[in-house]
């Protein structure tokens, strides 16, 4: 069983940015795909980024050029930077890791991974 910690989130002002960063623990085998998800109030949870263990990466077309997701391989672990951040990104972002290839092209969605975090919050203000 892997288990995800995330960290980073917190409130901040529109055009503010923050990091996210995702722990990835208790895993012997390597990880394939690992992406971040975020779910607002009302909401379903949503793809935002994904990676695969040799660095493509994949973005909804809402957080493209905004967003940038990259991984340390050696401290395992995950990382999501948030620039130029918006109101309607204000959500709990979540990272998640998949044991299969990550969908081409595309981030996937939450039935593609199997191991989630707990979460951070993530709230933006005009």
């Amino acid at each position: 069983q892997v288990q995800l910690v995330e960290s980073g989130g917190g409130s901040v002002q529109s055009g503010g940015s923050l990091r996210l960063s995702c722990a990835a623990f208790g895993y012997s085998y390597i990880i394939d795909c690992m992406g971040w998800f975020r779910q607002a109030p009302g909401r379903e949870r949503e793809g935002v980024a994904a990676i695969t263990s040799n660095g493509r990466t994949n973005y909804a077309d809402s957080v493209k050029g905004r967003f940038t997701i990259s991984q340390d391989n050696a401290k395992n672990t995950l990382y999501l930077q948030m620039n130029s951040l918006k109101p309607e990104d204000t959500a709990m972002y979540y990272c998640a890791a998949a044991t299969q290839l990550c969908p081409a092209g595309l981030v996937g969605s939450v039935e593609d991974y199997k191991y989630w975090g707990q979460g951070t919050q993530v709230t933006v203000s005009s």
